[in-house]
């Protein structure tokens, strides 16, 4: 069996082992980090062989960790992150390499038709009718999408989002709220298989997915690290937010995660307070004074046009994995826009938590 894991800002671990009668054997770990001293890695081996093939992640890395020589450094590298790997191996979880990815990059489109594509695209991806998907959003209208489980009167206000002209919308995928203008925001999402964070908990799964986007941006110059549990941070603060949902494939089997991502381009903010109902719990919990400060765009930190942003992110893509140019079938597309009619734009689904 054969595993890799790379954690955001370190180095790829890669692990091959056996399992025999429910053990680990022939452990083998291998990667660009860096260990000190070179006994080191014989003791990481050692440690992790005849471990039970049920220990979960944390319990390896304490096996580990217990076996290390003192004074031993690790650079790129961390238990956990072994563990991880030895995990993703056992679940014999795939690689981005594994795929031929698809590129959807439509003209805009209604908020209530971004949240059916969303759901529509990831089922086909658990179905294996369709290739792991980014789809980069582009939108006819600015509007709110409010996370699956939050309270609409709790994070709208309805007067200011009439104002302002907002639809407001409810996505399938938990977290916060989202404030959207079609030429400031930068949205797009992963439709993946299960298998690609096979061995990752929930939170590691949102690291590991947003690791490619970080090195997009250090290609366009900014310095960008993941903070758990769902942002993406810089220097001058964050600039934007993920969320997920698992999708179930045909009959039970293994299905695919929903990761989508987004990011401030620009923002209004004396527009967003009179639209979003932000809490001073919330506020405080973000260690900020004022939620004006709370989400520093892009527009300021690269200087660069917000099309050019996203060439630059597809292009970086495009150079890690491959990338194919596609687009949404004629039959995804009436999903879709049957989705909307019976729920993305009722008022049964958008207020299901009043």
């Amino acid at each position: 069996m054969h595993g890799e894991y790379k954690a955001p800002g370190g180095k790829l671990v890669v692990v091959d082992l056996e399992v025999e009668e429910g053990h680990l054997r022939d452990v083998t770990v291998a990667g660009d980090f860096f260990l000190e001293p070179d006994e080191a890695i014989l003791s990481i081996n050692a440690a992790l062989e005849g471990a039970p093939s049920t220990t979960d992640a944390a319990g390896l890395a304490a096996r580990i960790t217990a076996a290390l020589p003192r004074a031993t450094v690790m650079l790129g590298l961390s238990a956990d992150g072994v563990g991880i790997a030895v995990r993703r191996a056992l679940a014999r979880a795939t690689e981005w390499s594994d795929y031929d990815w698809q590129l959807v990059h439509m003209e805009p489109q209604a908020p209530a038709l971004h949240m059916a594509l969303d759901e529509v695209l990831t089922a086909e991806v658990a179905a294996g009718r369709r290739a792991p998907t980014l789809r980069v959003w582009e939108w006819a209208s600015p509007a709110v999408v409010i996370g699956s489980f939050q309270s609409l009167r709790n994070e709208v206000d309805p007067d200011g989002a009439a104002e302002h002209g907002m639809t407001v919308v409810r996505r399938i995928s938990g977290g916060g709220a989202m404030f959207v203008e079609p030429t400031s925001t930068i949205t797009y999402s992963l439709s993946v298989p299960e298998s690609l964070v096979s061995g990752l908990s929930f939170a590691d799964s949102y690291a590991y997915l947003d690791d490619w986007v970080l090195s997009a941006l250090g290609d366009t110059g900014i310095n960008a690290w993941y903070q758990p549990l769902n942002d993406i941070a810089t220097d001058a603060g964050k600039i934007a937010g993920a969320a997920q949902k698992r999708v179930v494939g045909p009959d039970g089997g293994p299905g695919a995660v929903l990761h989508h991502v987004t990011m401030s381009y620009d923002i209004d903010a004396d527009k967003m307070l009179a639209v979003l109902r932000i809490g001073k719990e919330k506020m405080s919990d973000k260690g900020t004074r004022s939620a004006k400060k709370r989400v520093d765009p892009l527009r300021r930190q690269t200087g660069l046009a917000r099309e050019q942003v996203i060439e630059n992110m597809i292009a970086s893509f495009r150079g890690r994995y491959g990338l194919t140019t596609g687009g949404v079938t004629a039959e995804e597309m009436a999903r879709a826009r049957e989705l909307v009619r019976t729920k993305f734009a009722t008022e049964e689904w958008t207020a299901r938590v009043p």
